[in-house]
């Protein structure tokens, strides 16, 4: 980024977005396509969107840009003349930050840097059809025309939902955005259930590894699994609480920022992390077990509580919740028989764990789950 941008004093990308859309967007379609329906909003991939950009985000891919919906005949008809006429109208700056972009010059790192002095095509707001890009960004699913089955949204990972889901629209002309937001807002109650219920199964399989890897003198081997632990149990708690989990950049950070009490949690799971022995490992690691299990209890999903305390697993002398009791209980409360019919391994992300799989836009996945 140009010495000049590099001064400007940081401001939070959807501002910048929000800004670059009510100074020079639509004050230039005002004038130029003034009967044009349109929607306005900054969504899908970027920190920003999330609500996480500090200044370091200003090195690549981030910057005043955002996205314009048009009915499919307007962007196959005017999506070529509205980019040019944006890249001959546009300010080259906003609030001091440039709006046009310059490549990166590396085939194997297509990322755009912030120019004031690059080719003023090079603007990013983009059109599109509002279809075709949500069919990308949610991997293959249409959420616009039709209600999502129960392998739609086991095949959308955590990730892509956060992304159309969060940001901010800034204009909705063509009545789509409101609606298929609020549609994929969060998960229907049926498909909560099992995610919580494979998410504790999942806890289930490894929580006795911590102990037993340690029994047989491979501590490096703990480590691994309890940290391994800890992260599953930070995307439990955003389950729980009703919130999308991103990738593992900003895990810690939504964990932090979007689940109540954070700091109950954190504690123990940090302790965990830092602990040099096994006993002082397990011990940790069952506080933030019991810790959870209080709060999935108090979300009263299933008939009855389940104890919430610690326990040996089985005849062996490792202390552990004993997740899959939890998991048994709430996926005793999926009734429905597309869910009862599948394996409890979950959606995607709590199978797949690649950062291309997960934020990869125009990857299909819904013949995975």
């Amino acid at each position: 980024m140009p010495t000049e941008a590099a001064a400007t004093p940081f401001l939070p990308g959807l501002g910048l977005s929000r800004a670059l859309y009510e100074e020079a967007v639509r004050p230039i379609l005002a004038a130029a396509h003034p009967q044009l329906p349109y929607s306005a909003a900054r969504i899908g991939s970027g920190s920003e969107v999330l609500g996480f950009d500090t200044a370091r985000s200003a090195d690549h891919d981030w910057g005043p840009q955002l996205q314009l919906f048009l009915h499919p005949e307007a962007a196959a008809t005017h999506g070529g003349t509205i980019h040019r006429l944006l890249a001959d109208k546009l300010p080259g700056t906003v609030h001091g930050w440039p709006t046009r972009y310059r490549p990166s010059g590396d085939p194997r790192d297509p990322v755009g840097h912030l120019d004031p002095t690059a080719d003023p095509l090079s603007h990013r707001v983009q059109t599109a059809a509002p279809a075709p890009w949500f069919h990308d960004r949610l991997r293959g699913v249409d959420a616009l025309t039709a209600e999502l089955s129960v392998r739609d949204w086991l095949a959308i990972p955590q990730q892509a939902l956060a992304e159309v889901t969060g940001g901010a629209v800034f204009h909705d002309g063509l009545g789509v955005l409101g609606p298929v937001r609020e549609r994929l807002a969060w998960y229907p109650d049926q498909v909560w259930r099992y995610l919580l219920g494979c998410q504790w199964r999942k806890l289930s399989q490894e929580e006795a590894f911590v102990g037993r890897t340690a029994e047989v003198g491979d501590d490096l081997g703990s480590a691994v699994v309890a940290a391994r632990q800890v992260r599953e149990l930070m995307r439990l708690a955003l389950l729980q609480s009703r919130r999308y989990a991103p990738y593992s950049k900003w895990l810690g950070s939504a964990f932090t920022r979007d689940v109540p009490d954070a700091k109950l949690l954190s504690t123990p799971l940090r302790e965990t992390l830092a602990a040099t022995t096994y006993a002082d490992r397990s011990a940790h690691l069952c506080d933030a077990y019991e810790e959870l299990a209080r709060r999935q209890n108090a979300l009263a999903l299933t008939p009855t509580p389940v104890d919430p305390t610690r326990r040996p697993y089985r005849s062996r002398p490792f202390p552990v919740i004993r997740a899959d009791r939890f998991a048994d209980a709430l996926l005793a409360t999926v009734t429905d028989p597309h869910l009862t019919a599948l394996p409890p391994v979950g959606s995607v992300d709590q199978w797949a764990d690649s950062t291309d799989f997960l934020t990869g836009p125009g990857l299909p996945t819904t013949g995975l789950a």
